[in-house]
């Protein structure tokens, strides 16, 4: 435990923002778990809708800096890859 005042203060706001930044990747994660599995089971409607759901929980997540913009961007254009692939698979 700190003994310096300015630590102590330091340690409260770090704690304040390791809770604030798990909330926002595990719920960037939790979506994404959500449209993989959806993707896998082939429902088109349903793929599409969790897929839109995990594009925004990224898309806050690099918004408050929990992720870095380039690894929300990697991560959300192979989702809508797989997406696209599923439509295609479906039309034709």
């Amino acid at each position: 435990m700190a003994n310096i005042k300015s630590q102590i203060k330091r340690d409260r706001q770090n704690e304040k923002r390791r809770l604030r930044n798990r909330y926002f990747s595990g719920r960037a994660r939790t979506f994404l778990r959500k449209a993989r599995r959806s993707l896998e089971d082939g429902g088109l409607d349903q793929a599409r809708q969790t897929v839109l759901m995990a594009v925004s929980a990224l898309d806050k997540a690099a918004q408050k800096g929990v992720l870095h913009k380039n690894n929300v961007a990697r991560r959300k254009s192979r989702l809508m890859k797989h997406l696209a692939a599923l439509e295609k698979q479906t039309a034709g």
